[in-house]
């Protein structure tokens, strides 16, 4: 493993000027492209790949900009940028990307992940084996102690701490003596899971996949009671006076791109349609990443000289032979 991280960090060092330099000069730049880039590792993953696959094999100038789901929603439509939001998972957009999609401001290309995504509220499976009764949130409610009295909220800004706040009003989970407890990063919400299960202590919270810790933790989803669509859509508002308890449904995560790119810019929009990853395969890099302790722009070349098979199929003709040539 560490001889693949280190060869990748080879190629990306050593020939990532030269190849650009080269699509340069074939007349083929493509100017300015700015990507929202989301902070969890799969979208660090993908965003890493798209802006190697575009620089390198179409001379793009690729800005990768720091978001997050509704921050990056507001951005398009009061600025009309950035011109790519991909890894954005629907169920936590929310009316606002509705609108957005409505009103002819934003147009969905893909699904960036297939089957797609899983959201919920977890805890560690050995904690619901040595208690049985904790596989409902029923059973949660009536042994708050049994969890640590905690749930771990998602932070600010993101969609999920908009639906997480208001099951927990909707259950009322501090009234059961569970106290709610707001991350400020997405690193502090996952290293409390990762401690918690590697000292055996009780952990309950909202997480999401594929990611490298449910990939890492073995951990059992909390039957909240299903999936119910009339309760669930209010659960994306703020606003919402009295909230009803429904389950996360299945998740599927977009690649959009606003209207003036996807007119201005049609090799590219297709380029976009075309990069979809299996949830397995993105989880199989990130596993890879955290094992090599590797960078995104690693991972990218990792993925791009283990899975030609993979990437060749969504860039153009003179885009695959640029990149064949550096890669091959």
């Amino acid at each position: 493993m560490r001889s693949l991280k280190l060869a990748s960090t080879a190629l990306a060092v050593t020939l990532t000027l030269p190849l650009a330099a080269q699509a340069q000069d074939a007349g083929d730049q493509c100017g300015e492209v700015s990507i929202a880039q989301m902070g969890w590792a799969a979208a660090e993953v993908t965003t890493n790949i798209a802006q190697f696959l575009l620089e390198q094999g179409y001379g793009c100038d690729v800005t990768l900009v720091q978001s997050d789901t509704i921050p990056a929603i507001t951005s398009v439509a009061e600025n009309g940028e950035p011109d790519v939001v991909t890894n954005l998972w629907l169920n936590s957009a929310g009316d606002a990307y509705n609108r957005l999609e409505e009103g002819g401001t934003i147009k969905r290309l893909t699904s960036v992940l297939e089957p797609g995504g899983v959201e919920g509220w977890w805890l560690p499976t050995s904690l619901v084996e040595a208690h049985p009764e904790l596989a409902t949130i029923e059973g949660i409610l009536d042994n708050p102690e049994l969890v640590g009295s905690r749930f771990n909220n998602c932070p600010d800004g993101w969609g999920c701490r908009v639906v997480s706040d208001n099951l927990s009003r909707a259950l009322d989970l501090e009234g059961h003596g569970i106290e709610v407890f707001n991350h400020g990063s997405g690193e502090t919400l996952a290293t409390s899971m990762g401690a918690a299960v590697t000292n055996d202590e009780p952990w309950f919270g909202y997480y999401w996949g594929p990611t490298v810790p449910l990939g890492m933790y073995d951990m059992t989803k909390v039957d909240l009671g299903g999936y119910d669509a009339e309760a669930f859509g209010p659960l994306q508002n703020a606003d919402t006076p009295d909230p009803k308890v429904s389950d996360f449904p299945a998740a599927p995560i977009l690649t959009s791109v606003t209207a003036d790119f996807a007119e201005t810019q049609p090799e590219l929009t297709e380029f976009f349609t075309n990069m979809t990853f299996s949830t397995e395969q993105m989880s199989s890099l990130l596993a890879w990443k955290q094992e090599n302790n590797a960078s995104n722009e690693e991972v990218a070349v990792y993925f791009l000289t283990s899975s030609p098979d993979t990437w060749s199929g969504w860039v153009s003709d003179a885009a695959r032979e640029r990149l064949s040539a550096l890669l091959d």
